[in-house]
């Protein structure tokens, strides 16, 4: 489906769930969400059919994400009746990767083709800082986990933190070379006010440029990473900008909330619920969400948050 804007509108990221095993601190506060009733959340059923409405109006790629959605104990088989929607053509997932050592397989024999893995340090303490509560040394065993599983495509995603891990682009890029996957830095963005991290904490990924000089362009693989390469390297390097340069104008994505609101924009407060809808119902809500897409989100910067009104746990990442 087009939207008012005459962007093809092909890519769905579903949550699954706003809880998390880890408390990243640019994505949910410390103490962790407060839970909603289990009435107030989509039920598996209910996700399947969203998955449906938004197939017969062009949907062809679904992404599932959280929280975290391996936590979601029957994350197994909503990917498994996701990847068997007519009209779905790739189904995907985000994850922590910490759970992955007993669920890697169990996803790809469902149907899921790619797995994004969201590390942001190589360094333990800091990783242990950055999440709270987390084991890099367990995050690792989900990367080994995942690669094993055998996987199309394995993208590790790293959020570009001022005076956190900018220290360490270098070292994050060479897992190119170590192993089979794409690393993708990601500008930081001001969601709400809980992250603590001042405004020296928000630079531009063209900061990976100046760190590696010798990256070399490629060719754009259709997503909205700039994408570049190490000499031998096994996959790319994306740079995703949403902040220094934003990509509004190639957007082809919607996302649905684990509570049952899409949202046509990551950044707008706009919302549609499909909860309680039936299939015809939800294709409605799909078609108005989609035309009122926005044109593009409000600038944003330390001082300017996004205007989403939600933490990125409570959205889907």
């Amino acid at each position: 489906m087009l939207d008012a804007y005459g962007r093809k509108i092909n890519y769905l990221r579903l949550s699954v769930t706003q809880l998390c095993n880890l408390r990243c601190r640019y994505c949910m506060p410390a103490g962790g969400v407060l839970k909603k009733r289990h009435d107030e959340m989509l039920t598996q059923e209910e996700m399947i059919r969203a998955v449906k409405a938004a197939a017969s109006l062009g949907i062809t790629k679904l992404r599932i994400t959280g929280g975290e959605p391996l936590v979601k104990r029957n994350i197994v088989s909503i990917c498994r009746e996701a990847a068997n929607v007519a009209g779905i053509d790739e189904v995907c997932i985000t994850t922590n990767a910490t759970l992955m050592p007993e669920l890697a397989a169990p996803l790809r024999e469902a149907g899921v083709r790619r797995v994004n893995i969201s590390l942001d340090t190589l360094d333990e303490k800091k990783y242990a800082f950055i999440t709270r509560t987390g084991s890099l040394s367990q995050a690792l065993k989900g990367l080994e986990a995942t690669l094993d599983a055998g996987f199309e495509k394995v993208k590790i995603n790293a959020v570009l933190i001022g005076g956190f891990n900018d220290d360490e682009v270098g070292a994050l890029a060479a897992l190119t070379k170590e192993y089979p996957v794409d690393v993708r830095f990601i500008e930081l963005m001001p969601m709400l006010d809980e992250c603590g991290f001042g405004k020296d904490a928000y630079i531009p990924c063209d900061t990976v440029l100046r760190r590696i000089p010798e990256l070399r362009k490629v060719a754009s693989d259709g997503g909205v990473a700039r994408l570049y390469a190490l000499d031998g390297a096994m996959g790319n390097i994306g740079l995703i900008s949403p902040v220094s340069d934003h990509f509004c104008a190639g957007c082809n994505r919607v996302r649905l909330t684990a509570d049952g609101k899409i949202k046509p924009c990551l950044h707008s407060n706009g919302e549609y619920s499909v909860k309680g809808l039936d299939l015809a119902g939800m294709r409605e809500c799909f078609e108005r969400a989609i035309l009122a897409k926005p044109a593009a989100h409000s600038p944003l910067s330390f001082s300017r948050h996004s205007g989403a009104g939600r933490s990125m746990n409570q959205i889907g990442g």
